[in-house]
């Protein structure tokens, strides 16, 4: 059993319910939530905003699934930030669950 944590922005919602769907996760959880990232270290040419603090609408969803289906979910994930041409992609953490009831 792995736990699943995908963030990304939040337009990016309904595509990372299609990998989850997809990869047969039939359940899991998501939630909005305010992304945040201190720029002080990038470039002021490079930072769009012109400010050291950004914050975002973002995603996560975490879900609970069995080994075999944690390939495919990064597999579409990967393929899906390939497509973009942005810098905001999906991100995904996969994390061993040791013990579960």
């Amino acid at each position: 059993m792995k736990l699943l944590l995908i963030t990304s922005i939040v337009e990016y919602k309904n595509d990372i319910k299609q990998i989850l769907r997809s990869a047969e996760v039939h359940s899991y959880s998501y939630r909005e939530v305010t992304g945040f990232k201190n720029a002080a270290a990038d470039a002021i040419e490079a930072n769009w905003f012109a400010t050291n603090m950004t914050e975002n609408e973002s995603v996560l969803f975490y879900a609970f699934v069995p080994l075999e289906k944690v390939q495919t979910v990064l597999n579409d994930s990967n393929a899906f930030n390939a497509r973009q041409y942005s810098q905001s992609y999906i991100h995904v953490a996969v994390i061993s669950i040791e013990q579960s009831n």
